[in-house]
């Protein structure tokens, strides 16, 4: 944990300071309220991808990961006025991933290179807000970046190199309900579905609860499952992750 703090924190509090520094001057001249978020992810991450001898799969744990992880930095950035919304979440992970035999013993072991930027944007609109509970529907973008390497080492059969990059963006549509719990507590749920065809497809669930630490503080901690299925090159590619989250946001 330690070790991946010290790539995530100090990038995204970087970004964090400049959307405050933009946010704070814009805000003192206008309706709108900003959130800055940056937060981190223990995901189990599941990949595959397809060969000419069958699909090739990779399971990595959150602690596993911490041991393989060369770069991470996740954040978001929101800004709201009235009851319109203005969402962004871009994650970036560069990952080592190791694997043991495979396709029966055809290949002794596997090793791939795992490099993913994911960018979420959304327009949200307040449909329904009451009592401090609000329910947002929203439209927007999902823009995915791959760039793998996979070794597959000699066994039955001889050994052999699989590259597979590729970037796309899909459209998506989802909703948010944010809604009290508590003094100070509140909890909130997000999901949303993009791509839309049999050759690109993605979908994500979030569910959180918020505790108010002051006017300006916020910190939160829930689950997030993530989907990604998409052909590349002629071949299937499918990447999953899913875990706790745990964040900090400064409102302005």
């Amino acid at each position: 944990m330690e070790f991946l703090m010290r790539k995530l924190i100090p990038t995204s509090c970087s970004v964090a300071a400049l959307a405050l520094v933009a946010g704070q001057a814009a805000a003192q001249s206008s309706d709108w309220s900003y959130f800055a978020t940056f937060y981190l992810w223990g995901a189990e991450t599941k990949t595959s991808i397809g060969t000419a001898v069958g699909p090739v799969e990779s399971k990595l744990s959150f602690s596993d990961a911490l041991d393989n992880l060369d770069l991470a930095l996740m954040g978001t950035f929101e800004a709201r006025n009235g009851r319109w919304s203005l969402l962004a979440d871009y994650m970036l992970t560069d990952l080592s991933i190791p694997g043991g035999p495979v396709l029966g013993g055809a290949f002794s072991g596997t090793d791939l290179d795992l490099k993913t930027q994911i960018f979420s944007g959304y327009a949200m609109y307040t449909v329904y807000e009451q009592s401090s509970t609000s329910i947002d529907i929203a439209g927007g973008f999902r823009w995915f970046s791959t760039d793998n390497t996979l070794e597959l080492f000699s066994g039955a059969l001889p050994g052999r190199r699989v590259t597979a990059g590729d970037d796309w963006v899909d459209p998506v549509i989802g909703a948010r309900v944010r809604f009290p719990i508590a003094d100070r507590w509140s909890g909130m749920v997000l999901a949303d579905y993009g791509g839309f065809s049999s050759d690109s497809e993605t979908w994500q669930a979030l569910a959180a609860v918020s505790y108010e630490i002051n006017q300006n503080w916020v910190v939160s901690g829930g689950w997030r499952y993530m989907d990604f299925d998409h052909d590349i090159n002629g071949r299937p590619f499918t990447f999953r992750q899913s875990g706790p989250i745990l964040g900090a946001t400064y409102r302005f």
